[in-house]
């Protein structure tokens, strides 16, 4: 009999609860600095994990989490940009 698959799980940065890698929207800085929304998980560069809600994207803005996630300082532009692609469901 075969195993089930574990599903990866991912700590969101807003809630800071542990949850499946694809319930999650990972935010990705990129290896040039940019800072976007990644929904298929396939964009290159440093990821960091946030509830599709936008109660926990501000959780993490005010905790400053993304900033030390990406280890660099964000932009109040970029938060707008994230809100904004998190309402809409589109990859920026």
């Amino acid at each position: 009999m075969q195993k089930p698959r574990k599903l990866p799980q991912r700590q969101c940065l807003g809630c800071r609860e542990m949850k499946n890698k694809k319930d999650l929207i990972r935010a990705v800085r990129s290896p040039e600095g940019e800072i976007s929304l990644d929904f298929k998980g396939k964009k290159p560069g440093r990821g960091a994990y946030v509830c599709p809600d936008p109660a926990c994207l501000a959780k993490a803005r005010k905790s400053r989490a993304l900033e030390r996630a990406f280890g660099s300082a964000i932009p109040p532009e970029v938060y707008s940009l994230l809100e904004e692609q998190m309402r809409d469901g589109s990859d920026g």
